[in-house]
C-alpha cells in the first residue's frame, strides 16, 4: 500500500494532499513547485521565477509589506533538495529568454526554488493559505502523473481540495510504522529506537549511530534528518487517533459551512451556502450521507471484484510455482535420460568398437598364416629344386658316358617336373597386404552431428473446458466461454462452437476463431439451447468438450435502439422514454428481436398534447424511419388518438375501433408468433379483434410518434391471461 500513499513529485509520504481535477492527488509543497505560469503573465512572475543571484521585487499587500516565502515551500522543495536539482534552460517556448526549470527526483519539471530578496522577511506575515497563494491568470499546474494541466483560479491552489481521506491514511500508516520504527545499523539486538531518518539516505539511525555514521559534515552536511515517521515531530505524526483529532470539513469556499450535500454534476461535496449561492442550481444535488453510502457500496462492489481476480491470480501464482517445481523435477529427469541415452550409445559404440577390431585382427592373422604358408611351400620348394640343379651340374661335370646315360632319363624327367611345378601363379602372392575391410562411419558421424531432441509429434488439441462461471444468458443471448486445460502442449489454431435448434434438433456451428468467449444474439426466448466447442489444429479437429444447456429468458426485457432509431428521436431514461423534436412521425425500434414464443410489452403515454397520432406496433429492421408506423410493408401498427384506433399495414387502414388514448393511457402490444397475430390493448383491454394474422418472420418493437408525445417502454412482463382464451373472431 505504500506505494499508493507516495507523492509522486517528492517520491515521500502525502504531506497535506489535494486533488487535481484528473483525481490524481499531490503534496501541497510540491504543488507549489510544479505551478507555471504562461508568458502572458510574466508581469506577476513571483520571485522564485527569477535567475539566481537577482532580487525581483514581488507585489505585496496593501501597504507596501512584501508578503514572506512560504516556510513550508522552503521545508519541502527547497534548500538540501533543491541543491539536487538540476538547472536547465527552456527554449522552446519561442519568446526569446530563457526560463529556469528543475526536475524532481521522479523526473517531474518544476520551479527553481529561490530565497527571497534579503528584507523580503520583514513583511507582514500571510494569513493561513496564502501560501498556496492567489493564482494570477495565466497560471497553471500540470499533474505529474497524466500530464493534463489545470488552470489555477483567483484563489489558487486553495480552489483545489484537500484529500482529508489519503491524510488521515497516510497519519494512520506512519503510526503503524512508528511502532516498529528501530534503527537499522545498530549492533545491539535488539536495535535501539530511531531517533532521525535521513531523507536522502532513507536509512533510519539512532542517536549513538547517527554520531557515528552519519555525522553533519563532509558530504552529510547537505543531507536533511527528519524524525521517523510516526513521531510527533514527523509531518503528520502528531499521535493523535486517524479519526479522533480530526475535525469534519468544511467547505473551501465558506470556512464556516460543513459540507451537508453532494454534487453529483460536479462531483464534490458542497455546503449548504454554495447552494445559496446558485452555483448547482441546475446541477443533480444529493443528500452527502446518502451518496456516501452509495459511492462505499459502489467501492465495495468493485472490490469484490477485484478481490476474485486477486484470488484467480492468487491461485495462478500457485500454480506457476507448482511449474516451476515440476520444470525443475522434469528438467533433471530429462537430463538424466538424456546422459542415459548417450551412455547407451558410448557403449553401444565401444561394443562395435571390439567387434570391429576383432575382426580386423582376425583377418590380419588369416593373411599372415597364408604368406607364412607360402613362404614355407616356396622355400621347399626353391631347396628342392636347388639341390637338383646342383645334382644335375655334378652330373654333367662326370665324363663317364655309359654312367650318365643310365641316369640321365630319370634325371632329365626329375628336372622336368621340378619346372612344371612353377606353373603360372605360383610366384605371386595369395593375399594382398591390402585389407578389403571398409569402415563407412560418414552416416553414423552425420546422424551424430544432427542427433537432437524430436519435436514432439503435432497430435490433434485435447478437449477444451467450458468455465461454466462465466457462462450466462440474458434475454436471447447466450455467453460461453472455454479455456484449454492447463499444461497442454499441443498447438491450438481455433475453435468451433456449435449450439442446436433450441428445439433438441442437430447441432451447427455458429462460430470459428480463436477467441475463447463467444456471444451468440437473436435467440428465441424461453428455448433451452445444447452447446458444445471443439479445438482444431494443422494435424485435425480434437474431440467436444462437455454440452452446457442454456435457458433464455422467458420474457424478454429490452429498450429503445438508439443506433436504429430516427435522428429525430430522443431517448432518456436508460433509452426506455423516447419522444421527438420533429412535428413528424418518426419511428425507433426496440433492441429485441422475436422470431418465435409469445411476447408483450406495454408503452405508457407520459404526455399527449394537441391530439396526435401515435403508433404502436412491431416492424422488420429495415422499415422506414420517416413516417407513421404501418405506411410501408415493413411494419404492422395500430395508430390512434383520443378518440379511436386503426391498424394499419401498406398504407391500408382497417378495423376503426372506438376508444382512444390520453395522458396516462397503457398501450400493450402481444405479439403471439405460435399462433402469428397481434393483438393490441388500451388501459388493460383489447382494442378490437386481432389485428393481423398470418405473420411470420424476425419482428422487432416499434413505435412511431411526433413531439406531442412522449411514452415510456415497460419489459419484461408476464403474457395477459387473455391469450389464453380462444382467438376472438376478426370482423
Amino acid at each position: 500500500m505504500e506505494e499508493e500513499l507516495k507523492c509522486p513529485v517528492c517520491g515521500s509520504l502525502f504531506r497535506e494532499p489535494i486533488i487535481l481535477p484528473c483525481s490524481h492527488n499531490v503534496c501541497l509543497p510540491c504543488a507549489r513547485t510544479i505551478a507555471v505560469q504562461t508568458p502572458e503573465s510574466e508581469q506577476h512572475l513571483p520571485a522564485l521565477l527569477h535567475p539566481r543571484g537577482t532580487a525581483a521585487p514581488a507585489p505585496g499587500p496593501p501597504g507596501g509589506s512584501a508578503a514572506p516565502p512560504d516556510p513550508e515551500c522552503a521545508a519541502g522543495g527547497g534548500g538540501d533538495h533543491a541543491d539536487k536539482l538540476s538547472l536547465h534552460s527552456e527554449t522552446d517556448s519561442g519568446y526569446g529568454s530563457y526560463t529556469p526549470s528543475l526536475k524532481s527526483p521522479n523526473g517531474v519539471r518544476v520551479l527553481p526554488l529561490v530565497p527571497a530578496a534579503p528584507g523580503g522577511a520583514a513583511g507582514a506575515a500571510a494569513p493561513r493559505g496564502a501560501g498556496a497563494g492567489p493564482g494570477p491568470a495565466g497560471s497553471s499546474l500540470t499533474c505529474p502523473q497524466c500530464h493534463r494541466s489545470a488552470s489555477l483560479e483567483r484563489r489558487g491552489l486553495r480552489g483545489f481540495q484537500r484529500n482529508r481521506l489519503l491524510e488521515a491514511i497516510v497519519q494512520r500508516y506512519q503510526q503503524g510504522r512508528a511502532a516498529a520504527a528501530k534503527c537499522q545499523l545498530c549492533d545491539r539486538s535488539p536495535a535501539e529506537p530511531a531517533a532521525v531518518l535521513c531523507e536522502q539516505c532513507e536509512v533510519l539511525y539512532c542517536a549513538a549511530c547517527q554520531l557515528r555514521c552519519h555525522p553533519a559534515r563532509g558530504p552529510f552536511a547537505k543531507h536533511r534528518l527528519a524524525p521517523p515517521p510516526g513521531h510527533p515531530g514527523a509531518p503528520g505524526g502528531d499521535g493523535k487517533g486517524a479519526g479522533g483529532g480530526r475535525k469534519p470539513a468544511t467547505c473551501a469556499e465558506h470556512d464556516l459551512e460543513h459540507y451537508s450535500m453532494y454534487c453529483v454534476s460536479c462531483r464534490s461535496p458542497v455546503c449548504y451556502q454554495c447552494l445559496e449561492d446558485g452555483r448547482h442550481g441546475k446541477h443533480d444535488v444529493k443528500a452527502l450521507g446518502a451518496m456516501w453510502k452509495q459511492h462505499k457500496a459502489q467501492l465495495s462492489q468493485a472490490l469484490n471484484g477485484v478481490s476474485d481476480k486477486a484470488k484467480e491470480a492468487k491461485e495462478f501464482l500457485v500454480q506457476l510455482k507448482n511449474l516451476l517445481q515440476q520444470i525443475q523435477e522434469n528438467g533433471l529427469d530429462y537430463e538424466a535420460c538424456l546422459v542415459a541415452q548417450c551412455d547407451a550409445l558410448v557403449d553401444a559404440l565401444t561394443r562395435q568398437k571390439a567387434k570391429l577390431l576383432t575382426k580386423v585382427t582376425k583377418e590380419r592373422e588369416h593373411k599372415l598364416k597364408v604368406v607364412w604358408d607360402q613362404i614355407n611351400h616356396c622355400t621347399l620348394k626353391l631347396r628342392q629344386s636347388t639341390g637338383l640343379m646342383e645334382y644335375c651340374l655334378e652330373v654333367i661335370k662326370e665324363n663317364d658316358p655309359s654312367g650318365f646315360l643310365q641316369i640321365s632319363d630319370a634325371l632329365i624327367k626329375r628336372v622336368q617336373v621340378s619346372q612344371e611345378q612353377w606353373v603360372k601363379g605360383a610366384l605371386e602372392p595369395k593375399v594382398s597386404a591390402e585389407f578389403d575391410l571398409t569402415l563407412d562411419s560418414e552416416p553414423l558421424l552425420e546422424a551424430i552431428h544432427h542427433l537432437d531432441f524430436i519435436q514432439m509429434k503435432c497430435r490433434v488439441p485435447p478437449v477444451p473446458l467450458l468455465q461454466l462461471e462465466k457462462c450466462c444468458t440474458r434475454n436471447n443471448s447466450v455467453t460461453l466461454a472455454w479455456r484449454m486445460p492447463p499444461l497442454s502442449h499441443n498447438p491450438v489454431e481455433g475453435y468451433i462452437l456449435e449450439l442446436d435448434d433450441g428445439d433438441g434438433g442437430q447441432f451447427r456451428e455458429v462460430y470459428v476463431g480463436k477467441e475463447t468467449l463467444c456471444t451468440i444474439d437473436g435467440l428465441h426466448f424461453n428455448s433451452t439451447y445444447n452447446a458444445r466447442v471443439k479445438a482444431f489444429n494443422s494435424s485435425g479437429v480434437g474431440p467436444y468438450s462437455k454440452t452446457v444447456i442454456l435457458q433464455t429468458s422467458d420474457v424478454a426485457w429490452f429498450t429503445f435502439d438508439p443506433s436504429s432509431a430516427h435522428r429525430d428521436i430522443v431517448l432518456s431514461n436508460d433509452n426506455q422514454t423516447a419522444t421527438c423534436s420533429s412535428y413528424d412521425d418518426r419511428v425507433v425500434l426496440g433492441t429485441a428481436a422475436f422470431s418465435k414464443g409469445v411476447h408483450y410489452w406495454e408503452l405508457h403515454v407520459d404526455r399527449y398534447d394537441n391530439h396526435p397520432d401515435p403508433a404502436f406496433g412491431i416492424a422488420r429492421i429495415n422499415v422506414v424511419k420517416d413516417m407513421m408506423l404501418g405506411k410501408d410493408d415493413k411494419a404492422w401498427a395500430m395508430y390512434v388518438d383520443n378518440n379511436r384506433s386503426w391498424f394499419m399495414h401498406c398504407n391500408s387502414h382497417t378495423n376503426r375501433t372506438e376508444g382512444g388514448v390520453s395522458k396516462g393511457a397503457t398501450v400493450g402490444v402481444l405479439l403471439d408468433l405460435n399462433k402469428h397475430n397481434l393483438t393490441f390493448y388500451i388501459n388493460g383491454q383489447q382494442q378490437g379483434p386481432p389485428a393481423f394474422e398470418n405473420i411470420e418472420g424476425v419482428f422487432m418493437p416499434a413505435l412511431s410518434l411526433n413531439r406531442n408525445v412522449q411514452v415510456t417502454l415497460h419489459t419484461g412482463l408476464e403474457v395477459p391471461q387473455c391469450v389464453k382464451q380462444p382467438k376472438l373472431p376478426s370482423n
